[in-house]
C-alpha cells in the first residue's frame, strides 16, 4: 500500500548535517520514506545510519538540515516530540523494563488517567487490542516484559508504537537477536503494519533479510547519501556492495593460493545418509582446502555438516579424519576427533550470549584448560585475548558479554574457539550471517587463513557468490544429494542454479 503520490513522501529527511566536536558524522544526508512501506536504509558500520535516526528521534538535534512530514516542515527537539509528530524508534537494544507488566510498558510514559489515577483496566484492554492488532493476542497485558522472548519484547515495543498513534516505525537491527522463526514472525508483523499504511525505516546489514521485507533502499557511506530511493528487485547485490564499500564483490575474497597436489585427505565422508534429509552423501576436504556447498535452502547443506559433526545421527556411511574413521556417538567424539562446527544460528546454538567473550572462546577446550579438574579462570582470560588480539577483535577485551559485539566480532570469537581447541577440520554454517558488509572481507581473510595453516574447511552460504569467492572447490546439492563438483574457477552462479533447478525438476 505504497503512496499513490510519492511525490509527496510521508516523511522527508533533507541535507542533514550533524557534527560533534571534530567529527561531522553526517555531511547532508537525504532521505525520503513514503506511507505503507518498508524502506532499507543500508551502510557499513560507522557510516551514519545510527545517527541519522537519533537526529529523526528527536535524541540529537541537527547542525543543518530540515525534517518534513506530509510536505510540511517540523522541528523535533526531543523524543516526546518525534512520538507527538508519529515517528516511534525501536533501537537495538530495546528499551522495554523487564520489572513492568506488557500493559505499563506500552503506556509508559502516557499513562491512562482520570484525575491522576491510572485506569489499568481500560489500558488492560486497549494493550489486548494491540496485541490483537499485532497478531499477538496470547501475549497478556499483565504478564511481566522480564519474562518474554526477545521476539516479545520486540512486539511489545511495536505495540508502545502503535499506542502513540505512530506513522513512521523506525527499526534498528531487529532481527539482531531472533532465531530464523521469530524473523519470518518479524515480518509477517511488518507486513501487517505497512499494509494499515505505517511506513517502516528498516535498518539491517544482512542483504538477504532486505530481498525478503523491503521496497525501497537507501544507501548511507562516510555520512552522506550514496544512492537515495533504490527498488530492491532491481537492484543487484553486487551493486549495493559497491554503493556501500566503494568496492567491488570479488575484491573481498582473498587469493586461492591452490591447494599442493600432494596435500593429504583430511576429511573423508562415505555413503552419509540420515533419512528425510540427504542420501548416500560421499566426498572429501584436502589439508589447507576450502570446499563450499552450495543449493537453495532445504536442500540439505546445513544437515550434511550437522550430521557430520555428530549432531544428527546418520543410518548409513562413515566420517573419516585423517583415514582413521570419527566413531559415532555425537558431537563430543566429533570434536575429540578434531572437528567444529560454527552454526547457521549463531546466537542460539553457538554463543552463551550472557556470558563473558573468553568463556565463549574456551567453551569447547575446557579440559585443556581445566588443572585438577578446575577450570583455569586466568588461564581463560590469557588464552582469549591471545586470540582476540590476533583475530582484531573489537572492541578489545575479553570480558564483557559476547552479547555486544557485532556480529562480524561474534563470529570471530566462534572461530577463535576452534583455533583454541586446535581442530583439523572446520564446518562453516552461513559465516557470514549477521555480518556487515564492510567486515565480511575480514572473515574471509581469517577463513583462508585456517586454511592456509592446513585446516581442511567445509562451508555452506546461501549466497552462491560468497560459495564461488572464497571456495576452492564446490559441490552443488539439490533434493539430498550431490549432483555436481567442481573446481570454484571452473563454475559460475548461472550453472549452479541450472543444476540446482535440475536436481529439483523445477
Amino acid at each position: 500500500m505504497v503512496s499513490e503520490d510519492p511525490s509527496v513522501p510521508l516523511l522527508q529527511m533533507q541535507g542533514i548535517v550533524k557534527t560533534f566536536p571534530g567529527v561531522r558524522a553526517l555531511d547532508g544526508v537525504d532521505l525520503d520514506v513514503r506511507s505503507g512501506e518498508v524502506h532499507c536504509l543500508l551502510g557499513q558500520n560507522g557510516a551514519g545510519k545510527s545517527t541519522l535516526i537519533k537526529v529523526l528521534a528527536g535524541a540529537h538535534q541537527p547542525t543543518q538540515g530540515s525534517i518534513l512530514m506530509d510536505g510540511e516542515r517540523i522541528s523535533i527537539p526531543n523524543p516526546v516530540a518525534a512520538l507527538e509528530h508519529g515517528v516511534a524508534t525501536m533501537y537495538q537494544e530495546l528499551d522495554v523494563v523487564d520489572g513492568l507488566t506488557v500493559a505499563e510498558n506500552i503506556y509508559l510514559g502516557h499513562e491512562l488517567a482520570t484525575a491522576g489515577v491510572t485506569q489499568r483496566r481500560v489500558a488492560a484492554e486497549r494493550t489486548r487490542e494491540l496485541m490483537e492488532r499485532l497478531g499477538h493476542a496470547e501475549i497478556a497485558p499483565h504478564r511481566a516484559v522480564g519474562t518474554l522472548s526477545a521476539a516479545g519484547k520486540q512486539i511489545v515495543s511495536m505495540a508502545r508504537a502503535l499506542s502513540r498513534n505512530a506513522r513512521v516505525i523506525v527499526m534498528d537491527e531487529p532481527s539482531a537477536v531472533l532465531d530464523s522463526g521469530e524473523v519470518d514472525n518479524l515480518f509477517r508483523v511488518v507486513d501487517d503494519l505497512t499494509a494499515q499504511g505505517i511506513a517502516i525505516v528498516y535498518i539491517s546489514h544482512r542483504l538477504e533479510e532486505i530481498r525478503r521485507i523491503g521496497d525501497r533502499i537507501t544507501v548511507i557511506k562516510d555520512g552522506r547519501t550514496v544512492s537515495r530511493g533504490l527498488d530492491v528487485a532491481a537492484t543487484a547485490t553486487d551493486e549495493l556492495i559497491r554503493l556501500m564499500t566503494g568496492k567491488d564483490v570479488a575484491d573481498a575474497f582473498p587469493a586461492r593460493p591452490g591447494v599442493p597436489a600432494d596435500a593429504p585427505t583430511r576429511l573423508e565422508v562415505d555413503g552419509l545418509t540420515v533419512p528425510g534429509q540427504f542420501a548416500d552423501v560421499s566426498f572429501t576436504v584436502r589439508a589447507g582446502e576450502i570446499v563450499g556447498l552450495a543449493g537453495l535452502v532445504g536442500s540439505g547443506r546445513s544437515e550434511i555438516l550437522e550430521a557430520v559433526f555428530g549432531a544428527r545421527r546418520s543410518t548409513a556411511g562413515t566420517v573419516s579424519l585423517d583415514g582413521g574413521a570419527v566413531r559415532k556417538g555425537g558431537v563430543d567424539r566429533a570434536i575429540r576427533a578434531g572437528i567444529g562446527l560454527a552454526p547457521e544460528e549463531r546466537k542460539s546454538q553457538g554463543l552463551l550470549l550472557d556470558e563473558p567473550v573468553y568463556r565463549n572462546i574456551t567453551l569447547s577446550s575446557f579440559a585443556r584448560i581445566a588443572k585438577a579438574g578446575w577450570l583455569d579462570e586466568r588461564r581463560e582470560k590469557a588464552v582469549s585475548e591471545e586470540q582476540a588480539t590476533a583475530l582484531d577483535m573489537r572492541p578489545a577485551g575479553v570480558e564483557r558479554p559476547i552479547r555486544t559485539l557485532s556480529g562480524g566480532n561474534q563470529q570471530k570469537a566462534m572461530l577463535a574457539r576452534w583455533l583454541v581447541h586446535g581442530c583439523e577440520v572446520l564446518l562453516l554454517d552461513e559465516p557470514t550471517r549477521g555480518v556487515d558488509v564492510g567486515a565480511r572481507s575480514e572473515i574471509y581473510a581469517l577463513i583462508r587463513r585456517l586454511a592456509d595453516a592446513g585446516t581442511a574447511v567445509l562451508m555452506v552460504s546461501s549466497e552462491i557468490p560468497e560459495v564461488l569467492g572464497l571456495a576452492d572447490r564446490v559441490l552443488v546439492v539439490s533434493e539430498g544429494r550431490i549432483v555436481h563438483t567442481a573446481p570454484a574457477q571452473e563454475i559460475d552462479e548461472h550453472r549452479v542454479l541450472d543444476l540446482v533447478m535440475e536436481g529439483t525438476g523445477a
